[in-house]
């Protein structure tokens, strides 16, 4: 394992995450936050192939180099995430939520049952093994690799038969069936390392353990009321049964294991309700537990919220951006988003699949599996304290790296951030989006005036004379 960049604030490893322990030390980082691969093989890379997700020694270095009580959040694909899972558990972990992160941007992939049919018939039956043996001759030889190149030639048959107006009388019965649906949510697996004291003596020593409730709470804040409770008073308070201060919280719903993209697709789906405010009784009290304030509990002596509208009010919302996935990457050059690679011959000498549909779409930011940065804040401030040090040991383009910074711009957190990938070319426009994330207004600036500068608008000096042009 290499290190590619060692900044103040992070650091990245060019290398297999399996040697991580030769750099990182064991009971040293507060949390990690990753999106791990889901073993789909998806748009044929590699990386996504090699089952390293499904592998208990690979959650194990995660785990000595965790503290006691450190979370790990890991995404995972609706068809694979329970290997993850079990990977996860048993490597030591214990599985502690799922949180659900709907999207409405996924789009379907799913195969045309009759349209195969109607190809398969049209081909005298060939599979779609026998037909890349076909085009081929005999050399070919199947890979075994489950991805998505399986049939990519029989695909093709099956655009074709676009151009065919009539379905096979057996197609017929077909019509309108395919594989798949269409992608809408992905789990992220809520995990923690054991420890051996209780949750208050482990917080002492380690720093980590709990959740951040309150500055993940759901809608607008507006602080804390404290009401004074004495018994037998008289008043509609007195039901509690208890001395002491009760704290009604302002500042938003509970955070819970659902989280959306507030799309359109998404909103929609969610059903129209309203929350009413209960003024406090007898029914809300602590039924005599004098010791409920002792531990400082924080308890809503009324219920609702008095508001109404989508039920999406209730989950937090991580928005995208298209702009995310480039925002600082002007220096860098640009790259191949989708290498749809069937394989290369003397026809296809670059393995690129030649249907407009695959196309490659050109992009600096090439890698497919993007996380939005403020689902991936909003993730890190769940189960980091500030002054953390966060691992991504599948760290991709670096959402979690250019998260964490914001973070630190934001909410002054102190945090510093650690990511590790196999791939050269991903370490490198991580570290530009880092960067981005520690310079942004730097960098918002110098691209402006760059801009004001190509229009012939203004130009600046170095003392920071303004010259009208």
């Amino acid at each position: 394992m290499k290190l590619f960049c060692d900044c103040e604030k992070y650091k990245i490893y060019n290398g297999s995450m399996l040697d991580m322990l030769e750099v990182i030390e064991q009971n040293s980082i507060d949390s990690i936050v990753c999106d791990p691969p889901y073993e789909l093989g998806f748009m044929g890379e590699k990386w996504d192939s090699s089952s390293i997700a499904f592998q208990p020694k690979t959650w194990e270095k995660c785990l000595k180099v965790l503290k006691p009580g450190g979370y790990l959040l890991a995404f995972g694909g609706s068809r694979t995430f329970h290997r993850i899972a079990c990977a996860i558990e048993d490597a030591g972990f214990e599985i502690r939520d799922t949180i659900m992160w709907l999207y409405g941007s996924g789009f379907p992939k799913s195969y045309n049952i009759a349209k195969a049919i109607s190809a398969y018939e049209r081909t005298g039956g060939s599979s779609p093994k026998n037909l890349r043996k076909d085009r081929q001759g005999d050399d070919y030889k199947p890979t075994g690799q489950k991805d998505y190149r399986k049939g990519r030639a029989f695909s093709s048959e099956i655009k074709n038969d676009n151009k065919k107006t009539e379905l096979t009388d057996n197609a017929k019965q077909w019509q309108g069936w395919g594989t798949t649906l269409k992608p809408a949510y992905e789990p992220i697996i809520v995990a923690r390392k054991p420890f051996k004291t209780s949750i208050i003596e482990n917080i002492m020593k380690y720093g980590v353990g709990g959740i951040n409730i309150d500055e993940c709470r759901i809608g607008e804040t507006g602080g804390v009321k404290k009401i004074n409770i004495e018994p037998n008073s008289g008043s509609k308070n007195s039901g509690f049964g208890c001395n002491g201060q009760l704290e009604e919280l302002n500042d938003g719903r509970f955070p819970a294991n659902v989280i959306h993209d507030g799309s359109e697709e998404v909103i929609s789906g969610f059903p129209e309700t309203k929350s009413t405010y209960e003024e406090p009784n007898n029914k809300h009290s602590f039924k005599g537990n004098k010791d409920a304030f002792q531990y400082g509990y924080k308890m809503r002596y009324g219920s609702g919220f008095n508001d109404s509208g989508s039920a999406s009010r209730y989950f937090y919302t991580a928005k995208t951006s298209k702009k995310d996935r480039e925002e600082g990457l002007e220096a860098l050059p640009e790259g191949l988003l989708r290498r749809m690679r069937p394989d290369k011959d003397d026809n296809n000498p670059t393995g690129l699949n030649k249907e407009a549909r695959f196309a490659p779409v050109v992009r600096k930011n090439f890698h497919p599996t993007v996380k939005p940065t403020e689902l991936m804040q909003y993730l890190i401030r769940l189960v980091s304290p500030k002054g953390a040090t966060i691992l991504d040991p599948f760290m991709g383009s670096g959402s979690t790296g250019k998260a964490a910074m914001f973070e630190n711009r934001e909410r002054d957190a102190n945090y510093k951030f650690i990511g590790i990938d196999l791939e050269k070319e991903y370490c490198e426009i991580a570290q530009a989006r880092i960067d981005y994330a520690l310079n942004k207004y730097e960098y918002d600036y110098q691209q402006e005036l760059k801009k004001a500068e190509e229009q012939g608008q203004i130009s600046f000096d170095l003392f920071g004379d303004v010259n009208a042009n």
